[in-house]
């Protein structure tokens, strides 16, 4: 099976920065309905170019396409390679409304092909780690999630310069249109939903914060928050924005601890967990720790990094440094996944189910305005597992603390009468 590639705009050279990862995956060649865009990548990276996207679904080859249009065009594309008798991997979100979205995987299951979407950050070591660690008990029951997804201030970035490798521009008034929630809910509902299952109902907050921030006037909300309630129990608050510095952190509070990661977009972030006790919570009060990482180390404010799941890759170019410091995200995890389970003949991560119930908390974030009232989700799906190399990992140490931590632990609880 060969891969087709529709859409060779700025997001084709994320997936190609990583693709050489995979060397099962063959590229049969891109198309693009903008022939300069279409050039410049297919010289740039020694790909065909097809003349058309009718032309590309029409290759006998070509059994998987992989959808990276805008999202606008998202519906119209992979609807086309569904009915040319090809399987689909999507960039988020799957369309622009649900009932397409639900059209189109209801499509793919009538015709027996898979359709899957992005994003694939849950496949990743990082997230594979948490969820071990979570399943092991690490932190107790989970109880509360906080996830942060501000992208940076993008008006003051002069994002209207930016280029990819190739020289594609980046799409800022597409990405302004669509709106930060569209473009970056999906990173944090995909690992959240997957770990702890579907969400009962959602309440939460759009508006407009920087109305300044395109030469047009643009309606679309460029802040957003959601506290999600699970049908677990479990409870998690997100926040999305363009209008503040960069933090993209994950923290995972459960009874008797917490995990965190500083990135969901470096796939080999470390894991840390921190174990609850009366010195790491007390001292963590002090202004003093909180500004040295010395004494945060030294009295377990913040925790230990767990060992990463994973293969550790051993490229030193400076293109994977840049990579590591700034965005170590493989994107083609997800089409990896999706090729190896219709070579398998087995169901594929993420479910059709799973899609749909992603693609309908996008949409509710995404619409919720100002009133800040509870929506009551629809859609629902069955549990997941994490992959079968977490399953088959040994489990992680836990060491019990050392006595000196008890001993300490009174005196800063004594510190802190009232």
């Amino acid at each position: 099976m060969k891969i087709g590639i529709i859409g060779a705009g700025y997001v084709f050279d994320h997936y190609m920065a990583t693709w050489p990862r995979h060397p099962r995956l063959e590229i049969a060649g891109i198309a693009d309905r903008d022939p300069t865009r279409l050039r410049q990548p297919a010289l740039f990276y020694g790909l065909r170019a097809y003349p058309s996207n009718d032309a590309l679904l029409a290759d006998p080859e070509i059994g998987l396409v992989v959808n990276l249009t805008s999202i606008a065009s998202h519906f119209e594309v992979t609807r086309a390679a569904l009915d040319a008798g090809k399987h689909v991997y999507s960039e988020k979100p799957l369309t622009d409304d649900f009932e397409s979205s639900r059209a189109l995987l209801a499509l793919a299951d009538a015709r027996g092909l898979k359709l899957s979407c992005a994003p694939c950050n849950v496949l990743s070591d990082s997230i594979q780690t948490l969820w071990k660690a979570l399943r092991e008990g690490a932190i107790g029951a989970p109880r509360l999630a906080y996830a942060e997804f501000d992208d940076n201030v993008i008006p003051l970035m002069r994002p209207e310069t930016w280029r990819s490798r190739s020289g594609a521009p980046w799409p800022w008034r597409d990405e302004c249109l669509s709106g930060c929630t569209w473009e970056h809910a999906g990173y944090h509902l995909s690992w959240l939903c997957a770990i702890f299952g579907p969400v009962e109902s959602v309440t939460a907050f759009s508006r407009v914060v920087a109305p300044d921030k395109t030469p047009e006037p643009m309606d679309t909300p460029d802040f957003s928050v959601a506290c999600l309630n699970f049908a677990s129990g479990m409870v998690a608050r997100l926040t999305f924005s363009i209008c503040a510095p960069i933090d993209h952190s994950i923290r995972v509070i459960g009874a008797r601890g917490m995990l965190s990661i500083d990135s969901y977009r470096h796939y080999r972030c470390p894991v840390f967990l921190e174990t609850f006790d009366a010195v790491g919570l007390n001292a963590r009060k002090f202004m003093s720790v909180r500004r040295s990482s010395f004494l945060r180390s030294l009295f377990g404010v913040g925790g230990r990094p767990l060992p990463l799941l994973g293969r550790k890759r051993d490229d030193v170019s400076v293109a994977a440094l840049k990579r590591r410091e700034i965005n170590d995200q493989d994107k083609v995890l997800g089409v990896a996944e999706l090729a190896e389970a219709i070579t398998e003949n087995r169901p594929a991560f993420p479910p059709p189910d799973f899609s749909l119930h992603l693609a309908e908390l996008t949409f509710a974030i995404q619409a919720a305005g100002v009133a800040g009232a509870p929506t009551r989700l629809t859609s629902t799906f069955a549990p997941l597992e994490p992959r079968a190399e977490t399953l088959a990992a040994p489990p992680f140490r836990h060491d019990p603390p050392p006595a000196w931590r008890r001993w300490l632990g009174q005196r800063l609880e004594a510190l802190h009468r009232h």
